[in-house]
């Protein structure tokens, strides 16, 4: 049964991984092309807002993406459909309230943030749009857990990797050929994100529906496990903060000394680092499910075996990026971003090598956090969560 269950969680990564190569490439082209068309400081202002997008996505999504396709995959497993969808509705209720407030906070506050945070007016402007993405992209991450638990990896693969990476170039395309502004680019970020969730929407009813769970949901007859499922997440959620405070705040900190000419420096060569790890995160999404059901059927040489395998393939097959990230840094960066952005090389290699040996020290936290033992998981994950944010997916 474990060996059935580790190569069901192998061949359902590697499809994952093809279409996160897509996906990426997708979404690199998209990235170049943004990049180019963008003077500096527009790309600046761009990437400053992002950043900040990403922190409020954190806060919206509370750490339930964490520990959600556990959950769910226990109650699942156990036919605890009470609990199951007490989960569902202590999710989509979190994303909601918290989205909700985060977009009203910096609405409301956006004279006081250009007066005293953000000395640019454009950089305000744009990130008065782009909050919208926040409580997106956090539906997006607890969604794609959710399908993960349930969905076979082909379900996942069109709506993660191939709608999502085909809107936005869409998007940016009508930005280059219509030589619209950076604003016309945010909105076509927020309106494509809000059409992924829709798909997802969609996807996920019609899967409950073939699995003979949709039947047994009943709002009326829920039980919410507030007790097990926050005190879970909430302490993961710290070193979710923690990391994203730290990545959000070299882009507050160079815009406020130095402007937005400098976070784009260091921003612009992020998604080149980031495909170090195209393999690891593609292996991520089943792996906290499978090792979820394989616990609670107490078949532990099962996670101890689906543990291994899948970080001897994280490490293979992540090498070569590294190698060409590392060591041909400089033509790389001048190849995709022009002369303009050659100092950039070395935040590129150093970067990228972080990254790799991150990865290929394989799902330490995410094992822990399936058995449960948070403390180790909150140590591991404040000094090596290797993460991607969302917009990088």
């Amino acid at each position: 049964m474990s060996s059935a269950s580790s190569t069901k969680q192998i061949r359902g990564s590697s499809l994952l991984t093809v279409g996160r190569v897509f996906s990426l490439g997708v979404n690199f082209l998209v990235q170049v092309l943004i990049a180019r068309y963008l003077s500096t400081t527009q790309y600046g202002a761009w990437a400053y807002a992002l950043s900040l997008v990403t922190l409020g996505e954190t806060i919206s999504t509370f750490g339930l993406d964490r520990g959600v396709s556990r959950f769910l995959a226990m109650y699942d497993e156990h036919k605890d459909y009470r609990r199951l969808t007490g989960t569902l509705l202590l999710v989509t209720g979190t994303i909601l309230s918290l989205g909700v407030t985060i977009v009203l906070l910096v609405v409301g506050l956006q004279s006081w943030l250009s007066g005293h945070v953000i000395g640019d007016a454009a950089t305000v402007s744009v990130l008065l749009v782009l909050i919208l993405l926040s409580p997106l992209q956090a539906a997006d991450n607890l969604l794609s857990g959710v399908l993960a638990t349930f969905a076979s990896a082909r379900s996942i693969f069109f709506r993660r990797y191939v709608l999502t990476p085909g809107l936005r170039l869409v998007v940016v395309l009508l930005l280059v050929l219509g030589e619209q502004s950076v604003h016309f680019l945010a909105w076509g970020y927020v309106l494509s994100g809000a059409v992924g969730i829709v798909v997802y929407c969609v996807i996920l009813w019609q899967v409950l529906g073939r699995r003979g769970v949709r039947q047994h949901l009943r709002i009326r007859q829920s039980k919410v496990p507030f007790k097990a499922i926050l005190g879970f997440t909430i302490p993961l959620l710290t070193t979710d903060l923690v990391y994203v405070s730290m990545t959000t705040t070299d882009a507050v900190l160079l815009q406020h000394f130095y402007g937005t000419s400098e976070v784009a420096a260091l921003r612009v060569i992020q998604p080149l680092a980031n495909l170090n790890l195209v393999v690891y995160s593609s292996f991520t999404l089943l792996f906290t499910p499978m090792a979820a059901r394989l616990l609670a059927r107490d078949d532990r040489d099962g996670v101890a075996e689906l543990y291994w395998r899948t970080a001897t393939w994280v490490a293979v097959f992540s090498f070569p990026m590294f190698a060409l990230t590392v060591f041909m840094a400089k033509p790389m960066t001048v190849a995709f971003y022009q002369d303009r952005y050659a100092a950039s090389a070395v935040f590129l290699a150093l970067l990228s090598a972080a990254q790799y040996f991150n990865a290929a020290l394989g799902f330490n936290g995410l094992t822990l956090r399936v058995f449960g033992f948070l403390r180790y998981t909150i140590l591991h994950d404040r000094l090596t969560s290797p993460r991607v944010p969302a917009r990088q997916r």
